[in-house]
């Protein structure tokens, strides 16, 4: 009887020494919990070697927002014990008010301010999720990324069609990641255009409708790494920025470059070729994916700023320019069948022709001097229509974001309305197509002959509707300005004026 009444009594302890264990256990989560929750959003990054937390480990924290990792603190403290202390403190020297000889301290709480390092130098903690961000029954299809990008951008169907297969087939991929052991590889882009026929606005367009960090990069400031100017990373460093450091979301983004075709090879030069054909060869392990160590917060590596490894894997790269002389290449390669007689071909048959760049091939681009190992890490090769006068009234009207809606927003704000009549927008498209800058010239266009009409209009507050006619835009005229007026005899309240407007 007694030992079973010691057996239970045991058995009792035991429980309640499991059931304290796991109370115990349950705190210690949820104070980690709180913790963690209590905490920034970002890493803390180290002091002295700028390595993030991810990568050296705990921190030691000291004042003033300060942190050094366990191997900068362990070298500190053995740099330090090499001093003779003893010896120092028996110096007969010591007594004379001189202190310590070439030896100065400082009081990190002394500082004033916050000590450590800014969070746009930092990288942001990776979160732990079960689920993956993105779900394949949320990517937009084809279509509707088509009908989304037919209300910014005007024309270029074949354009839009590839980026909208492109663009989703990419984000299929990533949200699949492999399927039946079958690895999908990347769909990077090449888009060939002349120049203000909407390459970024394109890309900018598609980024904001699919919620994904973007970053624009410029080719022509790129070099080889160790020669002055940014280094091929940067554009990385781009999207990280663009991520708000978080690495996670960076990886799933995309990058533009732009002005691809300044990193041509260089012809009959015999000096290394250190922002031409060296950067495409930097390039490559970026454009097939591969884990890249690119400096937060910086455009260039150096002791002083943080890393963090970024992998490039699921990163869409569409890289775009103008290409210019291109078309002479594609002439020369049409040109090459030459024939004598009554069915000869002439050699200015192509000169004629507009969208010549749309019979563009691998071969015309190698030898405008990008390398095959370039070209053939970008799959998807497409072109854009130089713009035509038509186009260019629509892009003035159409687009939900279109260059006269936003003046008469901007007039509607002083209660006046604003109209341009069909001729006004046909002499705008004209002067546009003669300055040749494709569709950055109607805005500069439109703010040569809106500047005296947006002076002007808040002086009087009569003025209730100016339209833009022909006339004014041609300098034959001015445009009419509709004034306010109580008379039954103007229902609407406004009565026509024509009046020039100063400078018209």
């Amino acid at each position: 009887m007694p030992v079973g009444g010691m057996e239970e009594s045991m058995d009792e302890h035991k429980d309640d020494k499991h059931e304290e264990t796991e109370l115990e256990k349950k705190d210690s989560g949820t104070e980690e919990k709180k913790s963690d929750d209590s905490g920034s959003d970002y890493e803390d990054v180290c002091f002295i070697c700028r390595r993030p937390e991810s990568k050296a480990g705990k921190m030691f924290k000291l004042p003033n927002n300060i942190c050094v990792c366990d191997d900068c603190m362990h070298k500190t403290m053995d740099t330090v014990s090499q001093f003779d202390y003893q010896g120092l403190l028996n110096n007969p020297n010591m007594g004379n008010g001189q202190g310590f000889p070439n030896i100065s301290f400082v009081n990190l709480a002394d500082l004033q301010g916050d000590g450590g390092i800014p969070n746009k130098q930092k990288p942001k903690k990776k979160r732990k999720k079960e689920a993956a961000e993105i779900d394949i029954r949320d990517i937009l299809p084809p279509h509707k990324i088509k009908q989304k990008l037919d209300e910014y951008v005007v024309g270029q169907e074949h354009a839009k069609k590839v980026m909208s297969v492109a663009v989703y087939n990419h984000y299929k991929r990533v949200a699949t990641g492999t399927m039946d052991e079958i690895e999908i590889e990347k769909s990077n882009m090449l888009m060939i255009g002349p120049t203000g026929c909407g390459k970024t606005y394109l890309v900018k367009t598609l980024a904001k409708l699919l919620d994904v960090p973007l970053a624009i990069a410029d080719a022509t400031s790129l070099t080889e790494a160790g020669y002055i100017g940014d280094d091929i990373e940067s554009v990385v460093s781009k999207l990280l920025a663009a991520a708000d450091n978080d690495v996670e979301r960076a990886e799933r983004g995309i990058i533009f470059i732009d002005e691809i075709d300044k990193i041509a090879k260089k012809k009959n030069t015999n000096s290394r070729d250190v922002s031409g054909e060296s950067v495409q060869q930097g390039m490559l392990k970026l454009l097939e994916g591969a884990e890249v160590e690119v400096p937060v917060g910086a455009n260039s590596k150096n002791a002083m700023v943080p890393l963090a490894t970024v992998n490039t894997r699921n990163i869409l790269f569409i890289c775009g320019g103008a290409f210019p002389d291109l078309d002479e290449i594609i002439k020369q390669r049409l040109n090459k069948k030459t024939s004598i007689g009554y069915s000869a071909e002439l050699k200015d048959k192509y000169d004629k022709e507009k969208n010549i760049l749309g019979r563009v091939t691998v071969e015309d681009i190698r030898k405008f001097g990008m390398i095959p190992e370039f070209i053939g890490r970008l799959p998807v090769i497409f072109t854009l229509e130089g713009l035509s006068r038509d186009m260019m009234v629509q892009i003035l009207k159409e687009p939900r974001n279109a260059i006269l809606k936003q003046y008469q927003k901007l007039l509607e704000l002083d209660e006046v309305e604003l109209i341009f009549d069909e001729g006004a927008l046909e002499a705008i498209a004209d002067k546009a197509m003669e300055k040749e800058t494709g569709a950055r010239a109607l805005r500069a266009i439109i703010e040569e002959f809106m500047l005296d009409i947006m002076y002007e209009v808040p002086k009087d507050d009569n003025i209730g509707r100016v339209t833009i006619t022909r006339e004014y835009i041609e300098g034959n005229g001015g445009p009419i300005i509709d004034i306010r007026s109580r008379s039954a005899e103007h229902p609407d309240r406004l009565k026509v004026i024509q009046q020039p407007v100063n400078g018209s």
